[in-house]
């Protein structure tokens, strides 16, 4: 009797939570709990590990390749993010070139809190891109533990691998194309940018929906012009915001980011 009413009893109890398998091509994911910085704000990161071949993308990857988007709805206490990215690499397949990671991703963060001096509870809903022979988008569901003591070297040496910001604008033209609006800067050679520039990305803040190409790179005697088509989601023509442009120029030993252009014309 008494043994069946303990198998009774087992039975009623809720079953262990299993962890999600990972998607193919990571062998780990996770978010770095990071620290509590001394404006209030708490500093994590995204840690990726790939398996050998496997890469996944930066946040502008070109022609072809998959941004990662977040859903950070599930936080505590949460007001907002803004990622470090660090530089990527410039990722050859076939005649496109996309930037990306190979190996490891460790992608720091700042987390704002909605109501300060209460803690920031972090819970990411992740879709991305990972990409062997062929792409494949995945998800993950993933929760940070409470911010450590003391800074995380592994975050912190991140930081250090993002693009150094220079003050300098380059000159800018734009001109319609039928689908939108194409852009050529115009930027000085070394030592001002990184030599040689092994790839580059053109970005757009003033709305998140246009779709930028992989940047043409043409190397003169005295300038560098980069050029690429910008392609809103009604595929017409529109004002571009030249204060709203960023462009970051990537070298093998760094890389560098110009926010903002002055128009030529």
């Amino acid at each position: 009797m008494t043994r069946i009413c303990l198998i009774a009893f087992l039975s009623i109890l809720p079953l262990p939570v299993l962890a999600e398998p990972l998607p193919p091509g990571l062998q780990a994911a996770r978010l770095l709990p990071g620290w509590i910085a001394t404006d209030g704000s708490r500093m994590a990161a995204l840690e990726l590990v790939l398996e050998p071949g496997w890469k996944t993308y930066w946040r502008s990857p070109g022609d072809s390749g998959l941004p990662p988007e977040f859903d950070w709805s599930g936080s505590v206490n949460l007001a907002g993010v803004e990622f470090h990215w660090p530089q990527p690499e410039a990722i050859a397949s076939g005649d496109d070139v996309s930037l990306g990671f190979h190996d490891r991703l460790v992608l720091p963060f700042t987390a704002r809190p909605a109501q300060a001096g209460q803690p920031v509870e972090l819970v990411a809903e992740i879709s991305l891109g990972l990409c062997e022979r062929i792409c494949v988008p995945a998800h993950l569901s993933l929760r940070a533990d409470g911010p450590d003591a003391h800074p995380d070297p592994e975050i912190t040496q991140a930081l250090a691998r993002g693009p150094v910001r220079s003050p300098l604008r380059p000159a800018c033209e734009l001109r319609e194309i039928e689908d939108g609006m194409q852009v050529n800067l115009h930027t000085p050679p070394a030592p001002v940018t990184p030599s040689p520039i092994t790839a580059a990305a053109i970005e757009l803040a003033q709305d998140p929906g246009i779709w930028v190409s992989s940047v043409q790179i043409v190397h003169k005697t005295d300038e560098v012009v980069l050029t690429a088509d910008l392609v809103p989601p009604d595929g017409k023509p529109f004002e571009v915001d030249t204060d709203k442009l960023r462009l970051t120029l990537i070298g093998p030993k760094g890389a560098v980011e110009m926010i903002g252009c002055n128009r030529a014309n």
